[in-house]
C-alpha cells in the first residue's frame, strides 16, 4: 500500500494534537483549582433564635394576635419580655430572611447555621426553620450545614414547656404551654393560656429528624461524611453504610460520672470535591441528680450553656477523633472548615480577669468563659481555624503555642446588636479572607409596631413600674432597633444585675470631666494636664457633656460589636474616653483604675471586621479600617 503524506494535513493534525493536549491541560488546571477549594465563599449565620411568628400550631385552632398592620395573625412575644433579654424574639425573624437574601445576591452557596438556630427548639420554630431552609435550597440551590447549641435542644430529651409572654389581644401577656400541669397563672391580667404541644422543648431525636437534610445525617449526594463513632475508612465509603451508622442510637457517648449514655450528634460532611466541613456538638448535659443509668427525664440534666469547659471534662472522646479529622484532611489535601456553637478563646479581648475582679466571678457571663487549656486542645488537635457563636458578639481571639496557633472568629447574632455574619472567602489553601457584613437594611421589622403600641397602652393602664421606652417604635433601620435594644438591656437588666452599686453610681453620678479629675493627686497636676489638652486643641469642658452612663453604653456597644462598634460612637467622644482611662489609671480608686484598663482593652483587640488569616505565617492581617 502506497502512502502519500500531505504536508498541509500532517500539520494540521499536529495543531490539533496540540490543542486538544493544552486544553486538557487547562480543564486539569481548572480541576485542581476546584479541588484547591479557591475562591469559594462560606457564609456563617449564628444564633439566629428563630421563632416563626407566622407559623401555625397543629392541635388549636389559636393563631396569635391579629396585627392590624398586616390583616396576618401572628404569634409574637411582648416588647417587655425582649427589651430584658439579650436577645430579641421577633424582629430577628425578618432580620433571618434579609440575611439569606443578601446571602443569595452574593451567591455563596454554603450557609452554616453554629447552633441557637431556634428559640427553644420547639416544634413549631423547628418546622418553621425546615420551611424556610428548604424553600432556600430548592430556589437557590444553598447548601445549608448546621449544628446544635444550647437552645437546640435545651435538654438532650423533650421536655414539657411553655412561655408567659406571647403578646394577645389589646395587648395583654397571652400565656402558651404545652400542658396545663405545669401552668400556674402568676399575671392578674393575663389571657386564658393555650395549650398545645409544639410549645414543648424537644429533644435530640426530634429535633435531628425534622432537620435531617441539613448535615446531620449523611445524604446521597454527599461525597462523604462521618461521626466520632463510625467504624469505616473514607477509601471504603457507601452511603448506604454511612446512612445505617448515622442512627441516633449509634452516637451515643457515655458520662463517666454516672455512666449514662448520651447523644453527641457532630459530624464530618463532604458535600463536594475535598471540602470538608467538621461540625462539633460542644453541647454537654451534665447529670445533676443521682439519677439511673437509663435516665431520660431532663430534668435530671444540666443545660448546655457552659461549652468547652464542660467538653474537655464529659467528652474525651472528641479529641482523638478531631485529631485524626485534621491529619486525614491534611494527607488527603481537603480543605477544613471547622465550627461550633461556643467559643474556644477568651471573648472579651482578654480583658475577662479585669471583669472578674470588678464584677465578680459570675457576672457578664463569666461562666461561658473557655479557659486556656480549651485553646491548648484545639491546637493540640491540628485545627487552626474555629467559628463560634453563643455570646451574641463580634470578636476575633488568637492563640499561639509551641504546638500551633488557634484564631477563633466569633460571629454576632442577627437577634442582638450588632447584627452581623461573617463572609469566609477562601483565597487559597492557607489564606482565609472574613468579612462581616451587617444587616441594617430589613425589610418589614417594622410591622409589627402597633402591636407593641397596645402593649404599651396596656401597661400604662396597668401602672407598670418598669417600662420599656416607646422611642423605640421611632428607629428606622434594623441595626439602629438592635442598639436601642442593647440600651434598654443595659437599663432593665445589666446595670441592676452586674454592676456593684456604688460604683454603678458613682459613674451614673459622675461628668466626664468629673471622671477625668479622679485621675490627678492635685489640682495642680490637673492644671498643667488641661494646659497640654488646649495645645492640642482638645476642649477639657467639653467633657461635660457627657456622664459616666453614656460611657457605660459604648462600653456595651464595644463589647458586643468589637471595632463596629466605632461607627457608632463619635469619633471625638471616643478619644475622650480614651484620655479619661489613660489618666484613670492613674487614679487611687481601685475600681476606677480597674474600669479604664478594662474599657482601653476592649478598644484594642484583633482584627474583627474584614481581615486576613495567613495560616503559614501564623498572622492576622486587617484588610478595613473603619476608623
Amino acid at each position: 500500500m502506497n502512502f502519500k503524506i500531505n504536508f498541509s494535513s500532517l500539520f494540521f493534525i499536529l495543531l490539533l494534537v496540540f490543542s486538544c493536549k493544552k486544553g486538557n491541560e487547562v480543564s486539569n488546571n481548572n480541576n485542581n483549582n476546584n479541588n484547591n477549594n479557591t475562591n469559594i465563599q462560606i457564609a456563617f449565620l449564628s444564633d439566629v433564635h428563630l421563632q416563626d411568628i407566622y407559623g401555625e400550631f397543629s392541635d388549636t385552632d389559636y393563631k396569635g394576635v391579629l396585627n392590624p398592620k398586616t390583616g396576618n395573625y401572628t404569634l409574637v412575644r411582648t416588647m417587655q419580655s425582649q427589651l430584658q433579654s439579650t436577645r430579641l424574639f421577633n424582629e430577628n425573624y425578618f432580620a433571618f430572611i434579609a440575611a439569606l437574601d443578601d446571602v443569595v445576591k452574593k451567591n455563596v452557596k454554603y450557609v452554616v447555621l453554629p447552633g441557637d438556630f431556634s428559640d427553644d427548639g420547639q416544634a413549631i420554630n423547628i418546622r418553621g426553620l425546615k420551611h424556610i431552609l428548604n424553600k432556600y435550597t430548592k430556589n437557590h440551590g444553598i447548601q445549608f450545614i448546621i449544628t446544635t447549641g444550647n437552645h437546640d435542644p435545651v435538654r438532650p430529651f423533650y421536655q414539657d414547656a411553655g412561655k408567659r409572654d406571647f403578646l394577645g389581644e389589646n395587648g395583654r401577656k397571652q400565656p402558651i404551654f404545652s400542658t396545663s400541669e405545669i401552668y400556674t397563672k402568676r399575671d392578674s391580667s393575663a389571657l386564658p393560656v393555650v395549650i398545645t404541644k409544639d410549645i414543648a422543648k424537644l429533644g435530640h431525636k426530634e429535633i435531628l429528624t425534622e432537620l435531617k437534610d441539613f448535615g446531620f445525617y449523611p445524604k446521597a449526594s454527599d461525597v462523604y461524611w462521618e461521626t466520632p463513632f463510625t467504624n469505616y475508612l473514607y477509601k471504603d465509603y457507601t452511603f448506604e453504610n454511612a446512612l445505617k451508622q448515622s442512627s441516633l442510637s449509634e452516637r451515643n457517648y457515655i458520662v463517666s460520672a454516672t455512666n449514662n449514655t448520651l447523644p453527641d450528634v457532630s459530624y464530618l460532611v463532604e458535600p463536594a470535591d475535598d471540602l470538608w466541613f467538621l461540625a462539633i456538638d460542644a453541647n454537654v448535659y451534665v447529670p445533676i441528680n443521682n439519677i439511673s443509668e437509663t435516665s431520660k427525664n431532663p430534668k435530671d440534666y444540666s443545660n448546655a450553656s457552659v461549652g468547652y469547659n464542660h467538653v474537655l471534662a464529659h467528652k474525651k472522646h472528641l479529641f482523638k477523633w478531631l485529631q485524626s479529622v485534621t491529619e486525614r484532611a491534611k494527607k488527603l489535601g481537603k480543605t477544613l472548615i471547622v465550627f461550633s456553637h461556643y467559643p474556644t478563646i477568651d471573648f472579651n479581648d482578654d480583658a475577662s480577669a479585669e471583669i472578674k475582679e470588678l464584677f465578680g466571678e459570675d457576672k457578664m457571663q463569666m461562666h461561658r468563659l473557655p479557659d486556656e487549656s480549651v485553646a491548648e486542645f484545639f491546637i493540640k488537635a491540628g485545627i487552626k481555624i474555629h467559628f463560634g457563636g453563643h455570646m451574641h458578639i463580634n470578636d476575633t481571639g488568637y492563640r499561639s503555642t509551641d504546638s500551633g496557633s488557634l484564631v477563633n472568629i466569633q460571629i454576632p447574632s442577627l437577634a442582638a446588636y450588632v447584627p452581623a455574619y461573617k463572609l469566609l472567602t477562601i483565597k487559597d489553601k492557607n489564606v482565609y479572607e472574613i468579612e462581616t457584613i451587617v444587616i441594617d437594611s430589613v425589610p418589614d421589622f417594622t410591622s409589627l409596631f402597633p402591636l407593641y403600641e397596645a402593649e404599651y397602652e396596656h401597661l400604662e393602664n396597668e401602672k407598670e413600674n418598669t417600662i420599656w421606652n416607646k422611642d423605640i417604635l421611632t428607629t428606622s433601620t434594623y441595626k439602629d432597633f438592635t442598639e436601642f435594644h442593647l440600651k434598654e438591656l443595659v437599663r432593665l437588666r445589666f446595670l441592676k444585675k452586674d454592676w456593684p452599686r456604688e460604683f454603678r453610681e458613682l459613674l451614673i453620678n459622675s461628668s466626664g470631666k468629673k471622671l477625668l479629675q479622679f485621675g490627678f493627686k492635685d489640682a495642680i497636676s490637673y492644671d498643667n494636664f488641661k494646659r497640654e489638652m488646649t495645645a492640642k486643641n482638645i476642649d477639657i469642658e467639653s467633657y461635660e457633656k457627657w456622664n459616666g452612663l453614656d460611657m457605660i453604653h459604648d462600653f456595651y456597644k464595644i463589647k458586643n460589636a468589637d471595632e463596629l462598634a466605632f461607627t457608632d460612637i463619635d469619633k471625638n467622644r471616643l478619644e475622650a474616653y480614651k484620655i479619661v482611662c489613660n489618666q484613670l489609671k492613674h487614679s487611687d480608686n481601685p475600681q476606677l483604675k480597674l474600669w479604664a484598663q478594662l474599657f482601653l482593652k476592649m478598644c484594642q483587640g484583633e482584627p474583627s471586621n474584614h481581615f486576613q488569616i495567613n495560616l503559614d505565617s501564623n498572622t492576622i492581617k486587617r484588610l478595613k479600617t473603619l476608623y
